[in-house]
């Protein structure tokens, strides 16, 4: 792989998970302001495809959506995505067995 290509889902990761931490903190400003929030489905579509870590964090540190089990379960289910994502980013090319 070129250099670019070889770090692309690690710069994929980075920036999928810093936006989901973000949205989580600005969801949850907005909150205690009572003002226009971020829909819950859109952190939740963050969630999945692949900002689960960032979710997890921003859970935690902000103390945002703790309470609301499906975006526990999805942000695992990012987290898995995630581990996906590097696992296959680093496997060698698949081998056809016959």
């Amino acid at each position: 792989m070129s250099g670019l290509l070889k770090h692309l889902p690690w710069i994929y990761l980075v920036i999928v998970n810093g936006f989901e931490f973000f949205a989580m903190y600005f969801d949850k400003q907005r909150a205690k302001q009572k003002k226009w929030r971020i829909p819950e489905f859109d952190l939740l579509f963050i969630g999945l495809i692949g900002g689960g870590i960032g979710g997890l964090l921003a859970q935690q540190l902000f103390h945002h959506k703790t309470r609301k089990f499906r975006f526990y379960f999805i942000f695992i289910f990012g987290t898995l995505v995630t581990i996906a994502i590097i696992y296959f980013s680093y496997k060698r090319e698949p081998r056809i067995h016959f």
